[in-house]
């Protein structure tokens, strides 16, 4: 429990309270007075007609020196920390800062903010839901303070005091508002000070925890502050106008920094929690402390020092400035410095929990998803993502690209359902297990399978689309297989756009289904284009008409370039993204795009050896004259040795023909490939061994190389830069 700015020892218990709420109203109705007063919005209303004078009740012992409270008038309440009643002197229907609980404010129909809400406000006459409750009474009704006339002053000195009493309910009712509506931590240290100058101020300065801490992380002693923001107000004297306020731009020569040292005046200001005026002797030390000996300070009651506390520490601070020409602060101003300080802290507290909660959302999605897309041979490769919303920044959609033996590359786009922290978790599993089932070189509808059957043992619901595309660029030729998905569309050289009919199937983790693999052209030039439905389909149109207007965007950009050149993927992209409108961001968004350059038939060369004792040498042989045709002999040396190399390990375990490969790229790419499983590993050899040595020059020699198990055995290869 935190301590309440203004609680006293010895209080009444609360079950005393409807009786002494009571009494004042017997002994009026005794004296002659009306029993019910009317609640008036603008606050405490004199009598009608005068009557004798009420005793005073008793309301517990007497302040102790030093607080700031003006005397409680005859039958007033006293001022209570846990029943949320009305300060005497303060505005109407103020509820008293609470450091641990929401505050009660007036509550007008366009009033929205909440405790809930970062910076929200409570409303009167319902418990807030972190501990403080409005003002007794129907809502929006202001307690009425029964008390005799002063000596000196009449009914309209009451009018005047209740006039300011409501103009200050009613800032204070704005001022949180305008606290309330910011979402970050900009917005709300900017609502508070332009909720308060020149209203209530002329100059504000709020100071922050550097780095503010987050959820239950433990303070670190000492601490620092930090100048967010300062706004000021200065007077101009223009010429043949009145004075006006203008923005001063002059920043405020006040501490960037100031490191709160335990012990000090400072901190025990912060311990505190209670808004002080700047003229005591603690806070005068504590202001020079945290502004510095430089900054001037208004004498007088011309400075409020109100920390901003959160739900757990004091995080902040807040300095209210006024000038020497303007009437200084009343004692009622600490209790609004106290609202408006309150309803900060707590925006800030949760604006914070907020940010780190987007933060880590951010992240998974980020590690989720590949950090750059690879470059495999014959084909280039460009990506989109879009989360849904600011506010939902997680969810199920991804992309993949992932090469293949024989410089093939396996392209694949899934959507699960939802925009949690759970959709993301499914999506990062199923494409971690498309990544290892694409490594085994399982055809496309395999993939999808064993994705549907791993759906399912994640749990119930586990539902998604997906569509799987091998892209093969020596045979210029494409396998599809869905599961769900929308139809990928194909845009050609020429710019006409076509939306390939791919068979449906059922989404995965549906289970007991069966998936089909189409086999289609893919020309060199051509662009295909996997999307999800957050793409094609919204509140606005159905999916099968979005994918229509993306057909015709499509068609519209390559006529762009001319029919002999195809749109830049970057640029292609973005120009999908842009037939976008305002209301058609309803789901998350994952593009992939894929240009088929392909391989020509002159740069491939292709051959069959028999698993005997004379492949290397052949294969060296034939290797030699294609090098020689394509005018590489300068890699003729390093080639057959590294050839010789593999292709002996091949013979040697093989039962069946070996392949060897040959793809001019802008590399020199060799692929071996024979029927064993067994995947070579390179290892140190010793110097009696006689081999051994084979991978190891291989891993010295060749700018690249790797091993792929296949279904029915894998393959090795290399690749050596080209000087051309």
């Amino acid at each position: 429990m935190t301590e309440h700015p203004t609680s006293h020892e010895g209080r009444q218990p609360l079950a005393a309270r409807p009786q002494e709420r009571a009494r004042p109203r017997q002994e009026a109705a005794a004296a002659g007075l009306p029993s019910d007063l009317p609640a008036q919005p603008g606050g405490p209303v004199a009598p009608a007609a005068p009557g004798p004078e009420l005793p005073a009740q008793p309301t517990g012992p007497t302040p102790p020196a030093g607080t700031d409270h003006p005397s409680t008038p005859a039958g007033a309440e006293h001022p209570d920390a846990s029943g949320g009643t009305a300060h005497p002197g303060s505005p109407a229907g103020i509820d008293h800062p609470d450091t641990t609980a929401g505050t009660g404010r007036p509550s007008p129909a366009d009033d929205t903010g909440h405790p809930g809400a970062p910076g929200g406000t409570g409303h009167p006459g319902s418990p807030d839901t972190t501990g403080g409750t409005g003002h007794p009474g129907a809502p929006g009704a202001v307690a009425v303070a029964v008390s005799p006339q002063r000596p000196g002053g009449g009914a309209r000195g009451g009018d005047g005091v209740a006039r300011r009493e409501g103009e200050r309910l009613r800032f204070v009712g704005a001022a949180t508002r305008r606290i309330a509506r910011g979402i970050d931590l900009d917005e709300i240290v900017l609502g508070l000070c332009r909720a308060t100058v020149p209203t209530f101020s002329d100059e504000i300065l709020v100071y922050l925890r550097d780095p503010l801490p987050v959820g239950d992380e433990r303070p670190v002693a000492p601490f620092v502050l930090r100048l967010r923001r300062t706004d000021r107000l200065r007077l101009s004297d223009l010429e043949g106008e009145e004075l006006v306020l203008v923005p001063d731009p002059d920043p405020t020569p006040a501490a960037e920094l100031c490191e709160v040292r335990n012990g000090g005046a400072l901190a025990e200001v912060l311990r505190g929690v209670r808004p002080v005026f700047g003229d005591s002797a603690a806070a005068k030390t504590a202001l020079t402390e945290l502004l510095g000996p430089e900054h001037p300070l208004p004498g007088g009651l011309r400075a409020i020092l109100a920390p901003l506390r959160g739900r757990r520490r004091v995080i902040g601070a807040a300095v209210f400035l006024r000038r020497p020409e303007r009437a200084g602060f009343e004692p009622n101003d600490l209790l609004v410095a106290a609202q408006l300080a309150t309803h900060t802290a707590l925006g800030i507290d949760k604006a914070v929990l907020y940010g780190r909660e987007a933060y880590i959302a951010d992240e998974l999605q980020r590690t989720m998803l590949p950090d750059s897309l690879p470059q495999p041979t014959g084909v280039k490769l460009a990506s989109r993502y879009l989360p849904a919303a600011e506010t939902a920044r997680v969810g199920g959609d991804w992309y993949d690209a992932i090469p293949l033996p024989g410089s093939r590359v396996a392209l694949v786009v899934g959507d699960v359902m939802g925009h949690s922290m759970t959709s993301a978790a499914i999506m990062g599993q199923l494409r971690t297990t498309a990544q290892t089932l694409a490594g085994l070189d399982l055809p496309p509808q395999e993939v999808l399978h064993h994705l549907d059957e791993q759906a399912q043992r994640l749990g119930q619901d586990r539902m998604a689309t997906c569509m799987y595309a091998v892209y093969d660029p020596v045979s210029h030729r494409i396998t599809v297989a869905n599961a769900g998905h929308p139809p990928p569309i194909l845009l050609h050289l020429g710019g006409r756009a076509e939306v390939l009919r791919v068979p449906p199937g059922a989404p995965i983790g549906v289970g007991g289904v069966d998936f089909e693999a189409v086999e289609l052209d893919a020309p060199a030039g051509a662009t295909l284009l996997l999307y999800t439905d957050g793409l094609v389909e919204s509140r606005l149109r159905d999916v099968w008409t979005g994918i229509e207007q993306l057909r015709e965007r499509l068609a519209a950009t390559a006529q762009l370039t001319g029919p002999d050149h195809s749109p830049p993927l970057e640029a292609l992209c973005d120009d999908v993204l842009d037939m976008l409108g305002p209301g058609d961001r309803d789901d998350d968004i994952a593009l992939l795009a894929a240009r088929f350059d392909g391989i020509a038939p002159s740069d491939v060369a292709y051959w069959f050896l028999e698993p005997e004792d004379a492949a290397p040498g052949r294969a060296r042989r034939l290797a030699r004259r294609a090098l020689a045709r394509w005018d590489l002999e300068e890699l003729t040396d390093s080639v057959e040795l590294l050839i010789s190399e593999v292709v002996t390990n091949a013979v040697r375990y093989a039962e069946r023909p070996v392949t060897l490969r040959l793809l001019r790229t802008d590399v020199l790419r060799c692929e071996v490939g024979d029927d064993s499983p067994q995947l070579p590993r390179q290892r140190r050899a010793r110097d009696t061994d006689e081999g051994g040595r084979g991978l190891f020059l291989v891993n010295r020699l060749a700018r690249r190389w790797g091993a792929t198990r296949l279904s029915g055995g894998k393959v090795v290869w290399f690749e050596l830069a080209t000087r051309t």
